[in-house]
């Protein structure tokens, strides 16, 4: 006798019909699914990484630890240079653990920390660039939203038992301890 329960693929994986099959519901591919997180992890994860490698080494034509202390300094943070540190560690990190599904909720949860903080800086200048804040909304929005969904299968998280079924009480949590952590760096900020 079947199992009236659903399974826990059927039950994560969003339903949508098709225009093939109209006469009962049909399920998503979860590997479309996990694709799509795939895609967006590794876009974002590297993008943030980029940035990270311009804070702390220069390259890509980044200012380096001296450059970018001397940008926070300005923008009225205190200790220039171990707010570069801070920045950069964090983006690299963060963005790496996001592109391989790595403590996913916790690397999403360090972008939304450092772009809040980017926001912050940006904001008053508009929301287009080239003094806008799109950028940085969207950079957050989709950290945010991976630490919510989780990695999807394709991801270092899924060799994890904590992690490997992931909970939406732990993106809540991570994203919560990033805008917590954010808002304790700007209260240093002038």
């Amino acid at each position: 006798m079947p199992s009236s329960s659903p399974s826990t693929t059927a039950a994560t994986t969003p339903t949508v019909r098709t225009a093939r099959d109209s006469s009962g519901p049909a399920t998503t591919s979860p590997h479309a699914y996990d694709a799509g997180l795939l895609l967006l992890r590794l876009v974002l994860g590297l993008t943030m990484a980029a940035h990270g490698s311009q804070k702390l080494f220069g390259w890509f034509g980044g200012g380096g630890i001296d450059g970018t202390g001397q940008f926070f300094t300005m923008s009225g943070y205190p200790a220039g240079n171990t707010m570069a540190v801070v920045a950069g560690l964090t983006e690299i990190l963060g963005g790496l653990g996001l592109a391989v599904g790595l403590l996913t909720p916790l690397a999403g949860a360090a972008i939304v920390g450092t772009m809040v903080n980017a926001i912050a800086v940006t904001w008053g200048g508009g929301f287009f660039a080239p003094k806008g804040n799109e950028y940085e909304l969207l950079l957050t929005a989709g950290a945010a939203a991976l630490a919510l969904t989780g990695p999807g299968r394709y991801a270092a998280d899924r060799f994890l038992p904590v992690l490997k079924a992931h909970r939406l009480a732990y993106g809540v949590a991570a994203v919560l301890v990033g805008l917590a952590t954010a808002g304790a760096i700007l209260l240093l900020r002038k």
